[in-house]
């Protein structure tokens, strides 16, 4: 009799899973906003297909994104929040600009000269030769925008909308940590391609101008999620890496929940890190006018609500407490309900990341089940998680444990593969010791490695309480992030929107 309900609860949850929802005339506008995997292009099916205004000026484009916006508010795949169409109507004028934009002129800027022609009337210097001829600067770049605010106000839908909107073929959407951690592998391509050093002989060489040019040279609009700053490593090169990208005319558009100042906060060495925050907010090197005091417009979008969490339409039950009676029957019947589906056996999967051999146990086509302990207990990092995500599109999580002080690792890898998940459209089915919002507790010990690592420092007392590492703040932030991703990802419209079988295609090329 247990068999039996535990299959028919499969059964009913799969039917809401994976349903083919029928769109009557009141759904259309609700589910053109979630029918496919690429964001929030898709809401355009909601838009008339005439339009009162043009697309030749700056004003209509402002009022092509917001009658866009309104349109999506009655169809009621939006609720109207004025903050948003503020900051909608600014990126609607950015939008304007970037359509013939090129970046070129920045790359290449010519050293001053001398015109041959015209050296009869340029005055001559004190040596009695001509003075050179200096090109007139070339005008500033257009501003990004640097949004920030709490979760779930709607950054990330923003700068989608803006994104899909950009008719400028030169231009790169990616998550914070996915761009980083491709800077990190152009440096080390870049290390590696150097000659080897003879014995005695000694040259230094800096790759992130050059990797920084690189970019340049291929992009000239990049928007980030994500905004953030962790990791000693990244903090050490961003200066550097950003100053060079806003020199070449590289126009950035980001979201972060810090503002420009909060940055890396309380991270270690944070002193060499605070020059990028001028880089971000003043210009350094380029002749601009008085009035133009910064690359990046920084705009605060905080309406208080957390619009993931007003979406209570769920896709059957998707997060499961490990005391509940028989659930680890439940899921694995799910799981095997689920691989139907697949042209693929069950069995273990080894995936090749950076050269490193990383194995899920057990896997059937896009599906992966996997253990929390799998996934975060283990060394892995965002490399690993894009990997997975690049490969999967369901998987499970299963034994998650509250998260404690004594699990800081755990808890900022857990973060990392959610960021990741999202990012990358993979729905998850999740088994935890405790209810979502009870998940991270800010409680329990310093582990042994942080005392020693703070002997090693020579810091103790409020020295040691300010630094992120041990006080456990970054955590604590990113995870009200991942709590709310979480609840988005219970929903029914993530489940369907983050169907990649809609386009018979589950491993991206």
């Amino acid at each position: 009799m247990a068999a039996y309900n535990v299959l028919a609860a499969v059964r009913y949850s799969i039917n809401v899973l994976l349903k083919d929802t029928v769109l009557s005339s009141k759904n259309i506008c609700r589910l053109a906003a979630i029918c496919t995997g690429r964001g929030y292009t898709s809401w355009r099916m909601c838009s008339s297909s005439a339009s009162s205004c043009s697309n030749e000026s700056p004003a209509a484009d402002i009022c092509a994104f917001s009658g866009h916006y309104d349109r999506l508010v009655q169809c009621g795949s939006l609720r109207k929040d004025a903050q948003q169409r503020s900051v909608l109507q600014q990126l609607a004028q950015l939008q304007h600009t970037l359509e013939n934009y090129r970046n070129s002129i920045y790359l290449n800027l010519p050293p001053p000269r001398l015109n041959s022609k015209d050296d009869s009337q340029l005055p001559k210097d004190k040596d009695g030769g001509y003075a050179a001829k200096e090109e007139p600067a070339p005008p500033p770049p257009p501003k990004g925008f640097y949004i920030y605010g709490d979760v779930g106000t709607g950054k990330t839908m923003l700068m989608d909308m803006f994104y899909s909107r950009v008719e400028n073929t030169r231009k790169k959407r990616v998550h914070f940590n996915s761009f980083m951690l491709d800077i990190h592998k152009r440096i080390h391509r870049r290390k590696q391609s150097l000659p080897k050093r003879r014995l005695g002989k000694m040259f230094t060489y800096d790759p992130i101008s050059p990797v920084a040019m690189e970019i340049s040279s291929e992009t000239c609009l990049l928007c980030f999620d994500e905004f953030q700053v962790t990791d000693i490593a990244d903090a050490m090169i961003l200066k550097q890496l950003f100053e060079t990208l806003f020199k070449t005319g590289v126009v950035v558009v980001t979201t972060s929940n810090r503002p420009p100042d909060d940055l890396y906060k309380n991270g270690l060495q944070r002193n060499t890190f605070l020059p990028f925050i001028d880089v971000l907010k003043e210009p350094m090197g380029l002749k601009l006018s008085t009035t133009d005091k910064e690359y990046c417009h920084t705009i605060c979008l905080d309406s208080g609500i957390d619009y993931r969490r007003l979406d209570n339409s769920a896709a059957g039950k998707l997060y499961y407490l490990t005391g509940e009676p028989g659930v680890e029957a439940f899921l694995d019947a799910l799981f095997e309900e689920l691989a139907l589906s697949q042209e693929s056996v069950t069995g273990p999967r080894l995936l090749t990341v950076l050269g490193r051999d990383v194995t899920l146990e057990k896997t059937c086509g896009s599906i992966a089940d996997c253990t929390f302990d799998e996934l975060c207990g283990r060394p892995l990092g965002a490399s690993d998680y894009l990997e997975i995500a690049r490969l999967f599109d369901t998987v499970f999580i299963r034994h998650v444990p509250m998260l404690t002080l004594t699990l800081k690792d755990q808890a900022r890898r857990f973060t990392t593969l959610i960021d990741n998940f999202y990012d990358n459209k993979v729905r998850v089915v999740l088994l935890a010791a405790s209810p979502l919002d009870e998940l991270f507790v800010h409680s329990g010990r310093d582990s042994e490695r942080d005392r020693q690592l703070l002997d090693d420092l020579g810091l103790s007392g409020e020295a040691a309480e300010r630094l992120t590492l041990f006080t456990a703040e970054e955590e604590i932030f990113a995870f009200q992030r991942t709590v709310s991703r979480l609840m988005e990802m219970q929903t029914e419209s993530y489940w369907m929107k983050r169907d990649r079988s809609h386009s018979n295609k589950h491993v991206n090329t």
